[in-house]
């Protein structure tokens, strides 16, 4: 388990649909930004730093779950928090709970893996989760 980080939000009329609800992409769009969000806050450096420094190049989604539980609005301020639930060898899976005050709106998990390139083909691959960022999460 990690710790919890929290990336605000300010819902603008742009992320709504016409009834006047948050379309549901953005909150996949929120928990993507709140993913980075998480390590950068952690210590992690930006990807682009990363790449020349250990060859890493982000941490794409390989999988994600969302549940909808209450509709937002603008110009409704929320709070996506973020952890990592499960780390394994080359992936893990962090937890995103979206929430309005008191009030939880979506909770979303999202499979994803550190990666580099390879100097062959220049196709990502998976590589061993970096102890010393796990270490920054924990």
């Amino acid at each position: 388990m990690s710790r919890t980080v929290i990336f605000p939000v300010a819902v603008n009329f742009g992320d709504c649909d016409p009834a006047g609800i948050v379309f549901y992409p953005n909150f996949l769009r929120w928990m993507d930004a709140a993913s980075a969000h998480f390590f950068f806050s952690r210590g992690v450096p930006p990807w682009h730093e990363l790449e020349k420094t250990k060859g890493i190049v982000g941490t794409p989604l390989l999988e994600v779950h969302v549940k909808f539980y209450k509709p937002a609005t603008y110009p409704e301020r929320i709070e996506v928090h973020t952890r990592v639930e499960e780390w394994r060898e080359k992936v893990f899976v962090q937890h995103h709970a979206i929430r309005r005050g008191d009030d939880l709106l979506c909770e979303g998990r999202e499979t994803r893996a550190f990666v580099k390139r390879d100097p062959d083909s220049g196709r990502l691959r998976a590589v061993p989760v970096p102890a010393e960022i796990r270490a920054l999460c924990e």
